[in-house]
């Protein structure tokens, strides 16, 4: 019998002498317990010795507990010992390896964005450079899950590489390259600078170990060097991770013992008030933090932290709504399970969750929770903030629309490649922020994307081909058939036109692609500060500071 089986059967005979000995659960509730742990292991013993083919207990006992799991929520997890050293990567941003993300590209893997600092920049592979072997052995149709299992490693060891890059003529060089693995920590900070002369920025992704400190260390350095008089603190897309590095974040800005965050479970020692521990870089420089609705979990616990202390404004859009806590518990052979044990509270008493898992519908699906369903509660400036529904901005903005054309050109890797080949004919582009694509190079990523003969389905065909499928349906089509057929030739793609119209947005895509070939990922961030209307809004609050008052001042 193989390890999880045996782990089950494990489980059953500790559960039972935890239960039968501490009273934990009511005799009912153990009851219903005991009555259904030996429906489950009787059912597996049948299906093991009867089902018409083998079964793989691994594979059967797994199926059994992801169910289990998600039937909860989306963040109650098993994690199996095989799945370890992925899941220590997520919380701790550390790994070895040559410090590069790749992905595929027709038959071969290729570099797609380098770490500033690491290996694999620091021996000047690129963006685009196509993987051709690992260590002698061609990497021709491998999958990039299994080249990015060959690049990992000890850190120490030695991994050599031959590579092709593109040349100023088309043609492709190939170049032997021998790099040395480190142990490479996930920056949470990869990027701080200014925006402005007197503006910072940072810009936080994650939440591994040391993000507080990423911060804290980022903020003196730009107070110290740049003397900024305001900061913007991007947190657009950051999906949260460890709590305690959410307090030591918020404590960047506010003072020491200040309370961030409390939580509340099940159990009293899930019941606890978290406060600030530190002494704080600055309680005075005005901050404004973006958010999106990717901005969840501990990027929510700093957002609403500092918006609930009135110590910064908050502008974007209404945040994802993770209010819960996971917390990992061992378990037998090395296994961890990860398991939502409390929902967290801001300093204004509210939980932003959007979403009671534990209130599903007759089919299993979930609701956010209603508007008209949200709480009053106030800041500590007596300001009126809501509960439930994420963190909504102090101002409001509207997510940018991507169009249909623009998805295709990035999803078909066309601007990848305009910014590969464009690499290879410039050896320098100046400063990223004011890097800028002449009208003239425009026309020629045109020229280039139309060569490529790429499909895209706009809008307004989508919502003709649901037209004919509702129609189909009630047998309403051959009626409109022919008045369909012309309305859909005059809408076929003129694929030149559509990318003109939409010039403004697919330039900026490509100039930030463009410059992170350059400067990596600092590139792609100062090029995308002229095109960021967020950014705009919150220089024009941070250069305000009689608008700043009178947001954080009581409504």
């Amino acid at each position: 019998m193989k390890k999880i089986a045996i782990f089950i059967c494990a489980a059953i005979i500790g559960l039972t002498a935890v239960f039968g000995l501490s009273g934990f659960a009511s005799s009912g509730s153990f009851f219903e317990l005991s009555k259904n742990l030996d429906i489950f292991t009787t059912l597996y013993k049948e299906l093991n010795t009867y089902y018409v083919e083998d079964v793989d207990p691994d594979k059967l006992v797994q199926s059994g507990i992801e169910e289990m799991c998600s039937s909860l929520d989306p963040y109650t997890d098993f994690i199996s010992e095989e799945n370890m050293a992925d899941y220590r990567t997520q919380t701790t941003g550390r790994y070895g390896g040559i410090g590069a993300i790749i992905g595929t590209r027709g038959d071969w893997v290729t570099i797609t964005d380098p770490y500033d600092g690491f290996p694999a920049a620091k021996a000047g592979l690129r963006a685009g450079d196509r993987i051709v072997s690992i260590d002698g052995k061609s990497a021709k149709k491998f999958a990039s899950d299994d080249v990015s299992r060959m690049l990992k490693g000890k850190p120490g060891t030695a991994i050599a590489l031959k590579i092709a890059r593109q040349q100023a003529d088309g043609t492709e060089k190939e170049l032997d390259v021998t790099l040395t693995r480190e142990e490479i920590k996930i920056k949470n900070v990869p990027y701080y600078g200014t925006v402005t002369k007197d503006i910072g920025y940072i810009r936080l992704t994650g939440f591994t170990e040391k993000a507080g400190s990423e911060v804290h260390n980022a903020l003196n350095m730009l107070l110290a060097k740049d003397h900024i008089k305001g900061l913007i603190l991007d947190l657009r897309g950051n999906p949260g991770g460890l709590l305690n590095e959410a307090i030591n974040t918020s404590n960047v800005f506010v003072d020491k013992n200040t309370l961030v965050v409390f939580t509340k479970g099940k159990t009293d020692d899930q019941n606890k008030e978290y406060p600030s521990l530190n002494e704080p870089v600055d309680t005075k420089i005005p901050v404004t933090v973006l958010v999106d609705g990717g901005s969840a979990s501990a990027a929510e616990i700093v957002t609403g932290s500092l918006q609930d202390l009135d110590r910064a404004v908050v502008i974007g859009q209404r945040t994802y709504g993770k209010g819960i806590v996971q917390s990992t518990h061992s378990m037998p052979y090395n296994a961890k399970l990860k398991i939502t044990t409390a929902k967290y509270y801001i300093p204004s008493g509210r939980c932003i969750q959007a979403i009671n898992y534990a209130d599903r519908a007759e089919d299993g699906s979930v609701k956010r929770k209603a508007d008209s369903l949200k709480v009053a509660f106030k800041t500590k400036g007596g300001r009126t903030v809501y509960d439930g529904v994420g963190i909504d901005p102090d101002i409001k903005t509207e997510p940018e629309k991507v169009s249909q054309i623009t998805i295709a050109l990035v999803t078909r890797n066309l601007i990848f490649d305009y910014a590969t080949e464009y690499r290879a004919k410039h050896e320098a582009i100046g400063s990223a922020k004011n890097f800028q694509l002449s009208d003239a190079e425009f026309d020629e990523f045109v020229a280039y994307s139309i060569k490529q003969d790429f499909n895209y389905t706009n809008r307004s065909e989508k919502l003709m081909d649901e037209l004919k499928k509702t129609a189909e349906k009630e047998n309403q089509f051959t009626a409109i058939a022919a008045d369909y057929d012309v309305m859909k030739q005059a809408m076929k793609q003129d694929k030149k036109k559509d990318l003109y119209k939409e010039k403004k947005q697919i330039k900026g895509i490509l100039e930030e692609e463009i410059a992170s070939r350059y400067t990596l990922n600092a590139g792609r961030v100062e090029a995308g500060f002229k095109n960021d209307p967020e950014i705009a809004k919150a220089v024009e609050v941070l250069n305000d500071n009689g608008k700043i008052k009178s947001i954080l001042t009581k409504n």
